[in-house]
């Protein structure tokens, strides 16, 4: 796999945001405003998540279609976006790639596989016995610790299921793309541990994480501090 070409200045630009399993745009609705109120324009892309006569293509096609024919452009993928963001960047040029508590693909691997190729589950099982808090799963302990009680309150009608469609197809690259790439990992993020971000970072991409806070929803906990850390 090929590194990441050199990071770039971070100027006037698009930011264009891809979210995790489920795909609802609403996810990024308190870090619009942020990046906008410090002078960027940024667009969130709805995913036909629970369609299952849709997948990976379809999703990469609607941020491409997102992305027009700008150049200025900044991809970031939240979670399960980073197997969308991947495939977008080596449709159209883009200026920068921030994967954001994101899978990192090989290519030709499967979301589905990528959880036991990466030993997520051990990692996020081992996390919880050390942090004292429970290992078997769910929405309140994993994603929802930090996020603010009306904001989780906000954003149940824009929950929906992601179709099993997308996560038996295979990350359509040959390497990764030769984009500047940035791995941003919340320190409370119960699901992806920071510790099991950093090796997969490394492994995968051989670059350093850089730490935000909050956890795995972290643009819905820590909005500002993530423009900030963005834009840094």
């Amino acid at each position: 796999m090929s590194k990441p070409g050199p990071e770039r200045h971070i100027g006037m630009s698009l930011f264009v945001l891809i979210p995790g399993a489920g795909g609802a745009a609403w996810y990024w609705h308190r870090l619009v405003p942020e990046l906008e109120a410090r002078g960027h324009e940024a667009v969130a892309v709805d995913l036909p998540a629970a369609d299952e006569s849709a997948g990976l293509p379809e999703y990469a096609g609607k941020v491409v279609a997102a992305i027009g024919d700008r150049d200025d452009v900044i991809v970031v993928a939240q979670s399960m976006g980073g197997f969308t963001a991947a495939l977008v960047c080596t449709r159209v040029p883009v200026r920068g790639l921030v994967l954001l508590n994101a899978m990192i693909p090989l290519p030709g691997e499967t979301p589905g596989d990528w959880w036991g190729n990466t030993g997520s589950g051990p990692a996020r099982i081992a996390a919880a016995e050390a942090g004292g808090y429970p290992a078997e799963f769910d929405l309140d302990t994993y994603f929802l610790h930090d996020v603010p009680a009306d904001v989780v309150a906000a954003g149940e009608k824009h929950q929906q299921p992601e179709a099993d469609i997308s996560f038996g197809q295979p990350s359509d690259i040959k390497e990764w793309p030769q984009v500047a790439t940035r791995v941003l990992s919340g320190t409370q993020d119960r699901f992806f541990p920071v510790e099991f971000q950093r090796r997969v970072a490394r492994d995968r991409l051989g670059i350093e994480i850089e730490e935000v806070p909050g956890g795995h929803l972290a643009a819905l906990s820590y909005p500002a501090e993530l423009a900030d850390q963005l834009l840094g």
